[in-house]
C-alpha cells in the first residue's frame, strides 16, 4: 500500500491548463492513486465522540460527517474551482438554479432590493419575477449594459446587483468592473454569473465581483451527462451560505456529478480553445449565409459590444445568436435535417446544439419587459433567434450540415 500523503495542490503561480488538470486534487494517501478517488458514501465515521449534533457547529476545517454537510469529492471539486476562478470558496450544488437559489434566498430579506439584468437565464428572469417578490424581496430589472440605467436603479436597501455577461440569449455583454464599481458604492454586492464565459474567458472576481455563479452542466461539465452548479467568492461570506444554503435547503450536489464535473473541468482550456476556434469560423460562415440576417457572437467586430469583450474576455467562448427570416419555419427544417448538430436545448456540451427561442414565447413566460427593454432585446433578437453551441466537431463539417440544412 502507497503512503503517499502528499495534499498540496499545483505550486502558486501555476498556469490555468496546469490548475485545471491539479487544482484540488492529490494521490490517494493509502493507495496511491493518481486519480481522484469517487467517495458515494452518505456518513463518515466520527473518530472523537462529543460534541454538538447540530451542523452549525462545525467549522469550515471539520471533518467529513454527512454528505449533505460536506463530502470528499465534492470538496475537490470545489478547490479546483475556487483555483480556476481565482477565488477563496467554493460551494457546489445539484444545479445552476440551486446555487442562484441559494444566493437569493441567502442574502436578501424582507424589505430588501436587488438589482437584475433584464436578460438572463429564463429560470433565474421567472424566480426573480415570480417567487422572490412573494417574500418581500423588492426587484428592479434593468439592461445592465447600460451603466447609467444600473446607477439609476441602486437604492439605500439594494443588497445584491445580479448579472449574465455574455448574456442568455442575445450574448449582450456587461462591463463587470464598471458594475461592481457602482454597487460596491451603494454598498451592495455584484453577483456575476460567467457560464457563458468560463473562468477561462473572464474571472469576475479579479474584475471587482463578489460572487461567480456557474451552472456546471454546461462548459466545466462539458459533457452534458452531469447537472451541477456553484458559488465562488470569499472565504468568510462562503462558509455561512454553504452551511445556510447546504445544511438547511439541501440542494447539494452528488458525489458521482462532481466526479464526473472534475473530470470535465480538467480539459476546460482545452476545449474552450477548440470552442472558440470552430464558432469563429462558423459565425463567419453564418455571416455570410444568405438565409441568415445576423449573426451574434463577441468575437466578431459586429458584435455591437466588440470592444468590451476584446478588454474582459481572453476567450470568446463558443455560443453563437443568429437570426432568420421566418423562424418558426427554419426551425421545424433544422429538426428535422440536421446530421451531425443537435436540435436540442442547453449549451457548453462536445457535441453542437441549436435550438429556436421565440422572443414572443420568452416575454410572454419569462422575461416580461417593458416597452424600453423589449425594444432593446428585440434590437439584438428581432422575432427569435437561434442559440448555436458549437462543440467540438470539424467546423468544416459543422458548416456542410448547417449548409445541408438550410437549404
Amino acid at each position: 500500500m502507497a503512503k503517499n500523503s502528499r495534499r498540496q495542490g499545483p505550486p502558486a503561480g501555476s498556469k490555468v491548463r496546469t490548475q485545471a488538470v491539479h487544482a484540488g486534487e492529490f494521490p490517494d494517501p493509502v493507495t496511491g492513486a493518481s486519480a481522484p478517488n469517487l467517495v458515494m458514501s452518505t456518513t463518515f465515521v466520527v473518530e472523537e465522540a462529543g460534541g454538538s449534533f447540530s451542523a452549525l457547529e462545525l467549522g469550515a476545517d471539520a471533518p467529513f460527517i454527512y454528505t449533505r454537510w460536506s463530502n470528499p469529492t465534492v470538496k475537490q471539486l470545489e478547490d479546483k474551482l475556487s483555483a480556476l476562478e481565482g477565488g477563496e470558496a467554493t460551494v457546489c450544488f445539484a444545479t445552476g438554479m440551486a446555487a442562484a437559489t441559494a444566493l437569493f434566498v441567502h442574502l436578501m430579506k424582507t424589505g430588501s432590493h436587488m438589482v437584475v439584468s433584464d436578460v438572463c437565464y429564463a429560470g433565474v428572469a421567472e424566480l426573480v419575477r415570480d417567487t422572490l417578490p412573494k417574500m418581500g424581496i423588492e426587484i428592479t430589472t434593468v439592461d445592465t449594459s447600460d451603466l447609467a440605467e444600473v446607477r439609476a436603479a441602486l437604492r439605500p436597501n439594494t443588497r445584491l446587483v445580479y448579472i449574465e455577461t455574455p448574456n442568455n440569449p442575445i450574448l449582450r455583454l456587461t462591463d463587470i468592473a464598471a458594475v461592481a464599481a457602482l454597487a460596491h458604492q451603494a454598498g451592495a454586492e455584484l453577483a456575476v454569473d460567467s457560464t457563458f464565459a468560463t473562468p477561462i474567458a473572464t474571472r469576475p472576481i479579479a474584475l471587482g465581483a463578489d460572487y461567480v455563479l456557474h451552472s456546471l452542466t454546461k462548459y466545466i461539465g462539458g459533457h452534458g451527462d452531469a447537472l451541477g452548479g456553484s458559488l465562488t467568492g470569499r472565504s468568510e461570506r462562503m462558509e455561512p451560505l454553504r452551511q445556510d444554503a447546504c445544511i438547511h435547503m439541501g440542494g447539494v450536489m452528488s458525489p458521482f456529478n462532481a466526479w464526473l464535473i472534475m473530470r470535465g473541468a480538467a480539459t476546460l482550456p482545452l476545449r474552450m480553445a477548440a470552442h472558440q476556434e470552430s464558432a469563429m469560423k462558423l459565425a463567419r460562415f453564418l455571416e455570410h449565409h444568405p438565409r441568415v440576417t445576423r449573426v451574434m457572437y463577441p468575437g466578431l467586430p459586429s458584435h455591437p459590444q466588440h470592444d468590451l469583450a476584446r478588454r474582459q474576455m481572453s476567450n470568446f467562448s463558443g455560443m453563437i445568436t443568429f437570426q432568420t427570416r421566418e423562424g418558426p419555419v427554419v426551425a421545424q427544417q433544422l429538426a428535422q435535417r440536421l446530421r451531425i448538430i443537435h436540435h436540442a436545448v442547453s449549451l457548453g456540451h462536445l457535441r453542437s446544439l441549436v435550438f429556436y427561442i421565440a422572443t414572443d414565447d420568452l416575454q410572454a413566460n419569462s422575461f416580461r419587459l417593458n416597452d424600453e427593454h423589449l425594444r432593446r432585446y428585440r434590437s439584438y433578437a428581432g422575432d427569435g433567434v437561434f442559440r448555436f453551441s458549437v462543440g467540438l466537431e470539424d467546423p468544416a463539417d459543422l458548416m456542410a450540415d448547417l449548409e445541408q440544412a438550410l437549404a
